[in-house]
């Protein structure tokens, strides 16, 4: 593996840890004086379901490429429809809809076609190794 591809097969996978860890920090505001061990329990269990998809998810998508590719892209439009909903159905302004999605579905993108770089290096990459093996048996 040369060091362009050590770098595109790493890339989405290590920005994928930091952008669930990135996910998970917003659960903290779960702390409150006055909540049960319970209800703080039952409210950071809530608030980390993204994050325990994002992780599952990852963990498929380390070896199936496309899953991140689908995941990612997926959230990140999920993401950009939840908050233009909610935008719309409140007294917030429209400049919230895109401030919100840049900052969460933004990173989730640029995983996602990182992904897809991954993916369609590899099919090329087994395209071309199939092809050698084809011509070499052939003589």
């Amino acid at each position: 593996m040369t060091k362009s591809e050590g770098i595109i097969y790493w890339a989405p996978r290590i920005l994928s840890i930091l952008f669930i860890c990135f996910l998970t920090m917003f659960s903290l505001d779960v702390f409150e004086p006055g909540l049960s061990i319970g209800e703080i329990l039952l409210g950071i269990l809530i608030h980390n379901i993204p994050s325990i998809i994002m992780a599952v998810l990852l963990a498929i998508a380390w070896k199936k490429e496309i899953v991140g590719v689908v995941s990612y892209f997926g959230a990140g439009i999920i993401y950009i429809g939840l908050v233009v909903f909610n935008v719309v159905n409140s007294d917030l302004p429209w400049y919230f809809a895109i401030t919100w999605s840049l900052t969460i579905a933004g990173p989730a993108f640029v995983i996602g076609a990182l992904f897809l770089i991954c993916w369609r290096r590899r099919e090329t990459l087994q395209i071309r190794t199939k092809k050698k093996d084809t011509d070499s048996n052939s003589k």
